[in-house]
Formats: C-alpha cells, sequence, structure tokens
C-alpha cells in the first residue's frame, strides 16, 4: 500500500461529522486500517470490549475505600471524637486507645469491600479472555483472539454454542435463508429460540462472506439499554441506503443456537453494549425503619449533647467552689492555670470523648449482618423452593427484608402474575359459527380435577384421555430443544463435548395438547370445499374461508420451527421439495395424493352421525360414555392428522402465538418452517404450501395488533393476515359496501367475543386483506424509506402499519383460557385479612378481567361494583355521592385524614369494588381529579384497573405511595411491569413465561404468586419485629452502659474519669455483647410459621409499626437510665465507706451490666435455641476470660492506677456475687413485671398467638378457627337487606353463571350495558331452576331495576 493512500485512509478515518455525532454513531471497517496505531483507528473514539466491573486498584483501594466509608455519618463522628482525645487538654483516653474501635469497624468493612472487588475482578478477567474468531485482513480468515481484542468496526464469526462477545450487526449466516438464531436467556431469561436475519442484499449466493469487500458506513443509533430498540441503515457506496432493526443485531451474552457459524461487523463493544448498560447490579434502598434509625440517632446526639453539657456545668461549678486554684489542677506549657469557665469548656469535649459509645458505632454493623443472615433463611425456605423450574427466591435487594413486613396496598399484574400465562386454546369462531370446543373442555376439566387434591369433588366426572397419552402409547416422547453435542463457549477449538438440553418454552402438554371441534374438524378436512375455496379467491378479492382462518393462525405470529435433530437441515431437504413443487399443477396434484389414514379418517369422519347444534355452555348433561367414546375416537383420527414425525418445536416469543399455532396443528395446519421470506404450511390432506413473506408487521401496544403479508402460493396474490385485540380490529373492517352476511358474521362474532370475555377468556380477533400489486408496490417503497431512516423512524414505520390495516375482512375470533395459578384465592384472601389492599393493573379488557377477579377473589359475594368507563368527570363525583350513603357519617374524610390510612373502616353497610378502565384513568390525571380517585378507592376494598398502559401502572402507584403515604409493594412477570416495579417501595418480579426483565428490575423474585404470602405474613414479620426489637435493643445496651458513666462524673467532681478499664470499655460493646443482639435478630421467632398463616391478621402489628414507635424508644430510654441508676448505686452503696481502689469499684458494676443487659435481651426472645444459648453463655465466658487474664498480665497497662489481678480478688469474694445477682434481679424487676403482666392481663393478639404456639397441632388449628369465626364480620347485615333484595341476592347468585345469562347477552346485545352482572358475586353455585320460565323473567326485572340505575357507568 503506497504512502498517498495510507495517507487517504488516515484522513478518512479522521473524518467526522460533528453536527451528527451526538445523534447517531458513524463506523466503518477496521480491515483498511488493521496496521496502523491506534490513534489513527477511525473507529478510536469508541469502547473496546475490555469490562472492568471493579471499583478499585492495588494503588487506589486505600484512599477510595476510605473516602466512600467517610460517606457514613457514623464512621465520621468516631473519627472525629478519637482525633480529639489526640489533644491533650481534652483527651480522656490513651490516644491510641481511642482509635481502636473505629479501625476495627473500618479494617472490617475494608476487607469485606476488598474481598467483593477480588471476585469482580476474577470474573472480568475470566471473560475478557474467552476465545472469539476476528477476521485478519493479513491472515485472509478468521484468526482467533480474545474478547478484549474486540473493537467496534471489526468482523467477528459466531458458531454454534458459542456466547456472542459484542453486539454485532449480522451480515452474514451459515443458514441458506440467512437466519441465524440466538438464545437470549444470559440476557433476559427467554429461552424460547429468536431469530435474527442478516441485513437486506447481504445474502452471497455461493455462501460465502468476504469482509475485506466490506466498504458500506454503518449509521446507527447511539448505544442504549433499551432491549428491544436498534435502527439505522448502512450507506453504501452507490449512495443506496438499506435499513435495519433489532431483527438484525446480534446482542452480547447471546447464545448462538441451531446455525453453524455467523459473522457481523461489532457496532457496540464492551461498556457500551445493550447487556452491560443492563447490568446495573443489586439494586440498594433505604427502608422505612432504616429512616426511623436515622431520626433516633440524632435524638441520641442530642441526649449526649445534655448530658455532655451537664457534665461542663458541672465542671465549672465544681471548680467554683474552691476558694483557691485546686491542686490537683495542673498548669498548661506555659505554666498558667486555665480558668474555670475555660475548664468548662474543655471539659464538654471531654465528656464527649466519654461518652461517645452513647451513639452506637457497630449499629449499622449489626444490621447489615442480621440482614444478610435473615435473607439467607429466606432464600433457604424449602415452601419458597419451585421444584418445577428448580428455582428459589432471589433477594436482590439487600437492605429492605424487614419493609416486607409493613405492607399495606399490594399493586398486582393479572397475566403470568395471578394466572399462569399458560394459554389454553378453548373456542372459537369462524365466520360467524362458534365453536366450543367440548371435548377440549372436558379434558382440561379432567385434568384439574387430577391435579387438584385440596377441592372437593361434588360430581363425577370421567376423565376424557389426552391426545398426549395416545402419543405416548406409541413411543412419541416429549420434544426437546437440542442443541449441538461440541459446544465452543467462545471457542471452535474446545475440545470438551457435552450435551445440553433446554425445556421448549411454551410446551407443556396442557399447552399443546389440543382436542378439536368435531364439527369444525369435518370441515377442515373436506378437501372439495379447501379447492374450491381457493380457486375462488382468484376471482373474488378479500374472499374469506374457514381455511384462511386456521393458516392465519399458523402463519400470523413470530414462532420459531426447531427440530430434534439438525432442525435446519430438515427444512433445507422441505426447501428443495417444494422447489421441485413450485407450479400450481404440481400443488393441486398434491391434494389428490392424500396419504391412507387421512382417507381412513375422512372416511370414519362421514360415519359419525350429524350433531346437534351445540350450547354456548362448556358444560352440559351428556352421556359419560359418549364422551369417552367419542374422545378416543377423535384421539384415533388425529394421530393420522396432527402427529409430528418431523419431531418439530415451536419456539414461540408469548403464549399465546404458541396457543394459536398449536391449535392451527390440531386441525392438521402444521406449521414446517419459518424463514424470514418464506414460511411453510402442511394442510390435513398433507398438501404443503410455502407462502412468500413479503413483511411483517410486529405487534406493539399502541395498534395492538401484528400482520403478515405473504404471497398466496396458488393465486399469487398478496394478502394481509392480522390478528389482534377486538377493539382494534373491529374499528378496521371494511365498512364500505358490505354485504348483510358479512354484517352478520361481525355482528354474531362480536357476540362470541362477548361471551368468551365473560368466562374470563383472553379474546383474540382473526382478520385479512388482498392487495393489489400495484397497491403493494406503493406501500413497499414507502415502508422501505421509513426503514432507511434513523429520526422519527418507530413513527414513520407506525403510519405505514396503520396505513395498511385498513379495511380488513373478518375471519374469526378465538378464546384462549389463561388459568389461574394455584392457591390465589387463598391468598388473596389471606393479605385482605391482613390489612393489605389489593389492587389489579391489567391491559385486558373489562370482562376478561372482572371475571377472573371474581375467580381469584378479588371481588366477594356481597361486594357491589362501580364500574367507570368513562370521560365525564360528573360521573366520578356521582359514583362517589353514591358510596357515601352506604357509608356512616363518622367515614367521611379529607386529605388530611387519608395520610396513612389504609383500609376503610368496619361498618355495617355493604363492601364496594372499583373497576377502572385506561381512559378514564388518563382523565383523572389529566383534570387533577386524583384526590377524588383516592377517596373513592379507600371506601372499596378492592380496585381493578383494566386496558392500562405501563406508564399508567407506574403513575397509578406513584400516586397511591405518595399521597396516602404508606408502604407499596408491585409484583409483575413481565416487561410491561418494569416500571410499576421500580415505583413501589418493594418490587417483586415472576420468574415466569415472559423471561427475566421483570426479575432483572425487582427486589425479590419469586416463581408462583401463592409464594407471596408467606413472604409477607412470615418472612415479613419475622424481619421487621426481629430487627425492630434488635435496634431498640442497641439503643437501649448503649444509654445504660454510658449512664453508669455519667452517674459517677457526680463524684468525681465531672472530671471525665472513668471508674472501669479502658480495654474493657472498648471490648464491653465490640465483643462481649455484640454478637446475642446479632443472633436474636437473624433468629428470634415470636410466633410460629403456622400460626401467622393461620391469622394474617397479626400482620397488622407490622403495618402500625407497633414494634417501632416513637413512645417505645423514649419508654426504653427511661428504662436503661432506671437500670444504669440501679447497676450503679447498689455498688456504690454496698462499697461506700470501703477503702478499695477506682478499678476494685468499676469491676462490679462492669460485670453487673454485662449481666443486666443479657437477661434484658433474655427476657425479649421469644424462641430459644442451641445457638441462643451457646452466644449468651460464650459472651459471659468471654467477658470472665478476658478480664482475668487482663488483670493478670496487665501490670502496668494504665498508671497510675492499674487493673492488676483486681478481677481476681473480685471473684474471691462472696460479696461480690451477692452485688451482681441482687443488683441484677432489681434491675430487671420492673420489665419483667411489666412482661408478665402484659400475658396475663392485656392480652394482645401477639400474646394470644404465642399462646396458641404452645397447643397440640390440632388443639391449635381448632382455635385458630374459633378466632377467625368470632372475629369475622358478616359482609352484608341482614338488617340491611330487604325482602326483595334478599331474594333478588339469592336468585341472582344463581343466575349468574347459569345459560339464561348467556342468552340475555347474546339475544340483547344493545342492552348489554344496562343488564351488565359483573357486580354479581357467585361462580359456583349452578343454577337449577332454569326450566321456570317466570322465575327467569323476574330476576331479570329485579336485576335490572335494582342496579343498572347507578352501579355501571360505561354508557354515558
Amino acid at each position: 500500500m503506497g504512502s498517498l493512500e495510507v495517507w487517504s485512509l488516515i484522513k478518512q478515518g479522521w473524518r467526522r461529522k460533528p453536527e451528527q455525532e451526538d445523534k447517531v454513531r458513524r463506523l466503518i471497517s477496521n480491515l483498511p486500517y488493521e496496521d496502523l496505531r491506534r490513534k489513527y483507528q477511525p473507529n478510536r473514539q469508541y469502547a473496546n470490549n475490555s469490562i472492568k466491573t471493579t471499583k478499585y486498584t492495588v494503588w487506589s483501594f486505600i484512599p477510595m475505600n476510605l473516602f466512600e466509608q467517610f460517606h457514613r455519618f457514623a464512621n465520621v463522628y468516631f473519627v472525629v471524637i478519637a482525633m480529639l482525645n489526640f489533644v491533650p487538654i481534652v483527651n480522656a483516653f490513651e490516644p491510641g486507645v481511642a482509635l481502636i474501635p473505629i479501625c476495627v469497624i473500618l479494617i472490617l468493612t475494608a476487607i469485606k469491600d476488598a474481598w467483593e472487588d477480588f471476585r469482580r475482578y476474577q470474573a472480568d478477567k475470566q471473560l475478557n479472555n474467552m476465545p472469539c474468531s476476528i477476521y485478519s485482513r493479513k491472515e485472509k480468515d478468521f484468526v482467533s483472539k480474545c474478547w478484549k481484542d474486540v473493537r467496534v468496526g471489526d468482523f467477528v464469526k459466531v458458531v454454534c454454542n458459542e456466547v456472542i462477545p459484542a453486539d454485532i450487526l449480522l451480515l452474514h449466516s451459515s443458514d441458506p435463508n440467512g437466519v441465524c438464531h440466538i438464545e437470549t436467556a444470559n440476557l433476559d431469561g427467554e429461552t424460547n429460540l429468536k431469530q435474527r436475519q442478516i441485513v437486506r442484499g447481504f445474502a452471497a449466493p455461493d455462501g460465502s462472506f468476504q469482509p475485506e469487500y466490506f466498504s458500506s458506513i454503518i449509521y446507527c443509533e447511539k448505544p442504549s439499554n433499551n432491549l428491544n430498540r436498534f435502527k439505522g441503515y448502512l450507506d453504501k457506496p452507490d449512495k443506496k441506503k438499506i435499513g435495519f432493526g433489532k431483527e438484525n443485531l446480534l446482542l452480547r451474552g447471546c447464545t448462538v443456537r441451531n446455525t453453524d457459524e455467523a459473522a457481523g461487523i461489532v457496532v457496540y463493544a464492551g461498556h457500551e453494549t445493550k447487556a452491560m448498560l443492563n447490568n446495573k447490579g443489586p439494586r440498594y434502598k433505604r427502608s422505612k425503619l432504616e429512616r426511623k434509625v436515622n431520626t433516633d440517632v440524632l435524638f441520641c446526639v442530642a441526649l449526649l449533647f445534655i448530658m455532655c453539657l451537664i457534665g461542663a456545668l458541672g465542671y465549672f461549678i465544681w471548680l467554683e467552689t474552691f476558694p483557691d486554684i485546686p491542686p490537683f489542677v495542673p498548669p498548661d506549657s506555659n505554666n498558667n492555670y486555665i480558668s474555670p469557665a475555660l475548664s468548662g469548656f474543655y471539659m464538654f469535649f471531654t465528656m464527649v470523648i466519654l461518652l461517645q459509645v452513647l451513639i452506637p458505632i457497630s449499629l449499622y454493623v449489626s444490621i447489615e449482618l442480621i440482614k444478610v443472615g435473615q435473607i439467607f433463611f429466606i432464600t433457604n425456605d424449602i415452601d419458597l423452593y419451585d421444584e418445577e423450574t428448580d428455582s428459589r427466591i432471589q433477594c436482590r435487594a439487600l437492605n429492605i427484608t424487614e419493609d416486607l413486613g409493613q405492607i399495606k396496598y399490594i399493586f398486582s399484574d393479572k397475566t403470568g402474575t395471578l394466572t399462569e400465562n399458560k394459554m389454553v386454546f378453548r373456542r372459537c369462531s369462524v365466520m360467524g359459527i362458534e365453536y366450543c370446543h367440548r371435548e377440549n373442555a372436558l379434558r382440561l376439566g379432567a385434568q384439574c380435577e387430577t391435579i387438584s387434591d385440596d377441592e372437593d369433588i361434588v360430581f363425577q366426572k370421567p376423565k376424557v384421555p389426552s391426545r398426549l397419552q395416545y402419543r405416548q402409547k406409541k413411543g412419541i416422547s416429549s420434544l426437546r430443544r437440542s442443541q449441538s453435542a461440541r459446544t465452543h463457549m467462545g471457542a471452535r477449538y474446545q475440545s470438551e463435548v457435552f450435551t445440553i438440553t433446554n425445556e421448549v418454552a411454551f410446551s407443556s402438554p396442557l399447552e399443546t395438547d389440543v382436542a378439536p371441534d368435531r364439527r369444525l374438524l369435518r370441515v377442515t378436512c373436506d378437501e372439495k370445499t379447501q379447492i374450491q375455496e381457493w380457486c375462488r379467491v382468484s376471482h373474488c378479492n378479500g374472499s374469506a374461508s374457514f381455511m384462511d382462518f386456521f393458516l392465519a393462525l399458523a402463519i400470523c405470529n413470530t414462532v420459531v420451527v426447531s427440530t430434534a435433530m439438525l432442525p435446519r437441515q430438515r427444512v433445507s431437504r422441505l426447501q428443495s421439495l417444494l422447489k421441485r413443487m413450485g407450479s400450481l399443477s404440481h400443488i393441486v396434484n398434491s391434494f389428490q395424493s392424500i396419504p391412507e389414514k387421512s382417507s381412513k379418517s375422512r372416511s370414519s369422519l362421514k360415519d359419525v352421525k350429524e350433531e346437534e347444534a351445540e350450547d354456548y355452555s362448556d358444560s352440559g348433561s351428556n352421556n359419560p360414555s359418549r364422551r369417552n367414546s367419542s374422545a378416543s375416537h377423535h384421539s384415533e383420527e388425529e394421530r393420522g392428522t396432527v402427529s409430528d414425525p418431523n419431531g418439530l418445536c415451536y419456539e414461540a416469543e408469548s403464549p399465546d402465538e404458541a396457543a394459536l399455532v398449536y391449535a392451527a396443528k390440531a386441525y392438521g395446519f402444521t406449521l414446517l418452517a419459518r424463514a424470514p421470506d418464506r414460511v411453510t404450511v402442511r394442510l390435513p390432506q398433507g398438501a404443503v404450501l410455502s407462502f412468500e413473506v413479503l413483511d411483517t408487521l410486529a405487534f406493539d401496544s399502541t395498534r395492538k395488533r401484528m400482520s403478515v403479508v405473504v404471497r398466496h402460493p396458488i393465486t399469487r396474490e398478496v394478502v394481509i393476515y392480522t390478528k389482534g385485540a377486538d377493539s382494534a380490529i373491529m374499528e378496521l373492517l371494511d365498512c364500505h359496501g358490505r354485504s348483510n352476511k358479512r354484517k352478520k358474521i361481525a355482528s354474531k362474532t362480536q357476540r362470541h367475543l362477548d361471551l368468551y370475555a365473560s368466562a374470563g377468556l383472553r379474546t383474540l380477533c382473526i382478520a385479512k386483506k388482498v392487495l393489489s400489486e400495484q397497491a403493494y408496490d406503493d406501500w413497499a417503497s414507502i415502508r422501505q424509506e421509513a426503514e432507511s431512516t434513523i429520526d422519527n423512524r418507530e413513527e414513520l414505520l407506525m403510519e405505514t402499519a396503520v396505513h395498511l390495516e385498513t379495511n380488513l375482512t373478518l375471519l374469526g375470533a378465538t378464546g384462549i383460557e389463561d388459568r389461574l395459578q394455584d392457591d390465589v384465592p387463598a391468598t388473596i384472601a389471606a393479605l385482605r385479612e391482613a390489612g393489605i389492599q389489593v389492587w389489579v393493573l391489567t391491559g385486558d379488557k373489562n370482562e376478561t378481567a372482572v371475571n377472573i377477579a371474581y375467580s381469584c377473589r378479588l371481588f366477594n359475594q356481597g361486594d357491589m361494583v362501580f364500574t367507570l368507563n368513562t370521560d365525564s368527570r360528573s360521573i366520578l363525583d356521582c359514583t362517589l355521592g353514591e358510596v357515601r350513603r352506604y357509608t356512616a357519617p363518622s367515614q367521611s374524610w379529607s386529605f388530611q385524614s387519608i395520610v396513612g390510612a389504609v383500609m376503610p373502616t368496619e361498618s355495617t353497610g355493604p363492601t364496594f369494588g372499583l373497576v377502572i378502565e385506561g381512559r378514564t384513568l388518563s382523565m383523572v390525571f389529566e383534570a387533577h381529579l386524583q384526590m377524588k380517585l383516592l377517596e373513592l378507592a379507600r371506601h372499596c376494598r378492592s380496585v381493578l384497573c383494566c386496558r392500562v398502559t405501563p406508564l399508567q401502572k407506574s403513575a397509578v402507584v406513584k400516586l397511591v405511595r405518595n399521597k396516602l403515604k404508606v408502604m407499596t409493594l408491585s409484583i409483575g412477570d413481565g416487561a410491561n411491569d418494569v416500571n410499576m416495579i421500580q415505583t413501589a417501595d418493594i418490587g417483586i418480579g415472576i420468574s415466569g413465561q415472559e423471561g427475566m426483565q421483570a426479575v432483572m428490575a425487582s427486589d425479590f423474585a419469586i416463581t408462583h404468586f401463592k409464594h407471596l404470602k408467606k413472604l409477607l405474613l412470615v418472612h415479613g414479620h419475622w424481619c421487621y419485629s426481629r430487627l425492630a426489637k434488635m435496634v431498640i435493643y442497641f439503643f437501649y445496651k448503649n444509654v445504660m452502659y454510658v449512664n453508669l458513666l455519667f452517674w459517677y462524673q457526680f463524684y468525681c467532681g465531672f472530671s471525665g474519669t472513668a471508674m472501669i478499664d479502658y480495654w474493657l470499655m472498648i471490648f464491653f460493646n465490640l465483643f462481649f455483647t455484640s454478637t446475642p443482639p446479632i443472633m436474636f435478630g437473624i433468629m428470634d421467632r415470636d410466633i410460629s410459621a403456622e400460626t401467622l398463616l393461620g391469622l394474617p391478621e397479626l400482620y397488622k402489628t407490622g403495618q402500625n409499626s407497633e414494634f417501632y414507635k416513637r413512645a417505645t424508644f423514649w419508654i426504653v430510654m427511661l428504662d436503661a437510665f432506671y437500670q444504669s441508676l440501679v447497676c450503679f448505686f447498689i455498688p456504690y452503696w454496698t462499697y461506700q465507706g470501703s477503702d478499695i481502689d477506682i478499678f476494685t469499684f468499676g469491676t462490679p458494676m462492669n460485670t453487673v451490666s454485662l449481666f443486666t443487659i443479657l437477661l434484658h435481651l433474655a427476657i425479649e426472645i421469644k424462641s430459644w435455641t442451641a445457638i441462643h444459648w451457646g452466644f449468651m453463655v460464650g459472651s459471659v465466658l468471654l467477658y470472665f476470660i478476658v478480664a482475668l487474664i487482663f488483670s493478670a498480665i496487665c501490670i502496668n497497662c494504665n498508671p497510675p492506677s492499674n487493673p492488676y489481678w483486681i478481677m481476681e480478688n473480685q471473684m474471691a469474694d462472696p460479696v461480690f456475687y451477692l452485688v451482681c445477682i441482687i443488683t441484677t434481679v432489681v434491675a430487671l424487676l420492673p420489665r419483667y413485671i411489666i412482661r408478665v403482666l402484659q400475658g396475663t392481663l392485656a392480652l394482645s393478639p401477639l400474646v394470644q398467638a404465642r399462646k396458641l404456639d404452645r397447643l397440640s397441632t390440632e388443639a391449635r388449628d381448632q382455635q385458630i378457627k374459633n378466632w377467625k369465626s368470632q372475629r369475622s364480620p358478616s359482609e352484608v347485615p341482614t338488617n340491611l337487606v330487604s325482602p326483595v333484595d334478599s331474594f333478588s341476592n339469592s336468585f341472582e347468585q344463581s343466575f349468574y353463571n347459569s345459560s339464561l345469562e348467556r342468552e340475555i347477552r347474546i339475544s340483547f346485545p344493545s342492552c348489554s350495558l344496562s343488564f351488565r352482572l359483573q357486580f354479581l358475586f357467585c361462580t359456583n353455585i349452578q343454577y337449577r331452576s332454569e326450566s321456570t320460565s317466570f322465575m327467569k323473567l323476574f330476576a331479570l326485572c329485579i336485576s335490572s331495576l335494582k342496579y343498572c340505575s347507578f352501579l355501571d357507568f360505561t354508557s354515558y
């Protein structure tokens, strides 16, 4: 390369565009500059791939660590005190001795920080030295280097099972379709495969990739932590721009699966990668108790100031009593005597040094140790362990465990949090005809009966065999994704061989095993109908058919298809087969070549007797034998149609998509392969269709739908298949020139959607549209232009999608069941008994959410539920006024009174529930009506928010937390719950079906909602009570011990002298009395877990902060003053008039104070273990051992008074033991008497619960039942219910789930708002008088007159 060419390259490398640098990143290939030094590299300004998460170096550790530790006020305080002790005129101890406590604390903390940082250094070193393949221009091939050598602009190759070292723009893949499969489990926890495709136009015909010929300039967005956003474009030498997005980006930390090799150019490296930008580590928050502790520390500072001021004034007054200068007052260095006033001023600082222990130096360290111990026991609780996923609870926030015991409001997501997020296909409506899938309902019901061991079975239903059982008889096991036997772990050259298997997401038998409806199966298996319908499509644009419905289910998704072994090779053989079958004649002929099994199945279908029109209800009085035979018969049929000899695995990003694909597969429409430009489906008769994918419009929360644009392989027309929420699809139907048939189909489908929603099913609408070639070409050019932009890219893509998704033709609708998790109703009921108000915030539609709310007991029998779905401000006032009519006048409140309010006070009126939709919430926040909403919600026992966005969820949590000043908890499982989780005081993520983004943003992570019950009611109560009592005890311990020195000042002229040796004083708090309170804070159990779970109302003690109130703090301070007086004056009076020295006088006081402090703790301990006994006895033994050794060897330690042999002499004196016993008893007698009286006379709920723990298991359970029966008030008092209302209520309960109620919804759709019965509360009572038409009409009239006047405001 000539010098002129090198100089031109250098200038090109230096060329920058300052006006774009702040908005976009510009990079080019590093290959032409490979021989140049770094300062000449074109991408030198970007971060390299070396990772450094450590905080310190060898040289910076000491100064930086000290700087961080001195951010704590307590450390600064004690360092100042120690430095003050070096001033001769005010020192109270030996200067070196005063440094020991703070030095010990600083050294222990430094050792902990150094160990943590060393572990980070080892992890960084291992990661940075992992091997990878980087292209070298010299070698003309990829060479092995380390991760830390990767730079922005390098070309990197990754192979199967290799972890991606940086964020790479995909330019090459060994897959013939230009696809690379990745697993993002390390990033977001999702184990399903995701497809990434090469940038459009970079697929080499021969499959080779030559990076040295890459000459394009890359423009992309600046690094961000948004995993779902990436945009940019390639500027080719011919000035042509090619856009790319997140589907072209391989993220650092992901693993390549099912792809031999892939290569691309690095766009982000090191700390600028999305993985590192999302790696925030553990979260640190300040708990409510810690804030109280900081306030009480300030009170201790004020108390210390008062005591030091008294000491200074006392010293001044004492000096003033002498007519001349006392002989014991030494002069200064100039032989001058200091005045009494100035001496008193100096004595103030001496007293600060002497009484410094009043501020608990080891309190914060002890709190940290206790929280670590509490987290250990929480994470090792076997009841919070999930055996299915082999995971336990994660504690990601290390310092807010006690807040778990003070929660007053819980905000929960619905899907995946209250429900399993395992979507089960239940019903569908095709072309206006409803198919209830009775066999599938019976099979699922049989599974529920088998799984549920606690449920009382009233009617014995026959168990319908599962199709999976038949497959297992044939020897076909459940499929799992198998990876390559050779695992590279960053290098192709490793010799280790092992096999990794992961469970395929959303592949449980409950989700994959769909029993088809026999009527619909008969239609789909009629091949003549298929041919006629598809031939008719070519003549009549927009024509819809049953086949289009199932094709939409199979095609309109992002499901990745893989096989058990070498899936891409199978797809390649399939595609080669399709090329040979490319013409229409081959495809039509393939319809005639139906497998023999399919023919048998069709012939058997013809023998099936025509069924009557099936009822909309899943239940009915059918012949059990007929059920079994039909289910068995169809299972045999389905084996020929739906079985999967190729071993296909479907990997979906959401359970909804997986459920629809498995439903289509159950009817014979099997998704065989998916590539970026092609999707292949096998039909029921065995024919294979390959659709060319022209574009995919991904789902987003704004459009609430997704679409796929394909070219039909038979008609060659451009067809758009769309699925989405009914509210989004119904508005986009072709309203102009619609035939009466289409209008009837839309009307019937809407009624079916209402039916599905009222049954708690998740609904989706399926639609299609046929485009002309010219219309598609015009749209595609605009779409490509939008993809090539960086500014406003999302808005432009949204506009193109909305423009295309218009004038749709409705195909049908689906109803998918998302089952409740185990024990959700019991958990919510227990939380409400505990005084916790539960709000559910969901994006689902009103009817679905309300049905789930009744199922999970969010709304109970007797609740009067108000539904707000309006933009009118007056309706909120109207609803609030209606609630006040049923509320006692004493319950009226203002803003000042709601601060700290949690639940509505118990009253004799009815209980209320509130359902509010997203648009009403928007109106509330825009119109500043938040306080009225809170007032209304305060009267409601539960609140359900429907159709809310993630931002609205966080806004609601923030509103309640800030305005009501209460402790809040948010729980969710998806990325849309992250804002809500981070806004609350405590955020809990559920590691469920939607990845780990909620878990990574949370403080605690659990696997099931039911674990919240024990986490709060048991561990929350324990953590709060233990820590609160320990903190109070710590303040007591320090004040009690310091006051011994303070009382002595009255007898030593306030000279700042101590009657206890300095070393024993330091060891007293540092060693002798430090470990027992730590063990108390970790292991004490005031009430057993069984009692806490049986009596959830005990949780209210933590909500009301009964263990740590301001009054409690000052009572303990008074008790500490009393005990210090006793521990000082009884030994003082005992040795008064004797000739003992100062340390002989102080040793009994020191010993008595040790016994008093430890026995004080013993009174507070509620559950004794061997560990408690060991630490208590060990502390006493340690004290005597250290004191004896110190007295024996310390001959001249503290001149002129030395503690030599003092302890030995005291222990030989019987008076010493008598003083210790009497003083300890007198000091602790008041506290002991109070505890006895509290346990005998003032029986608080906690005391009664502790008495229950002493009973046998059977007796305790019986007492708990009696307790709950006495304390649970009736929900609807009889004196408020008129005879008509009583009859109406009882009839409505049986009426709600009956087929009559469903008939009313279908027959009177225009009146559905007035006759809405979601406030009726019975979901379990069967209607048994359906034959009495007069009674039906009477109940309907009563329901209408009683409730439609005010309960439902949606009509406004």
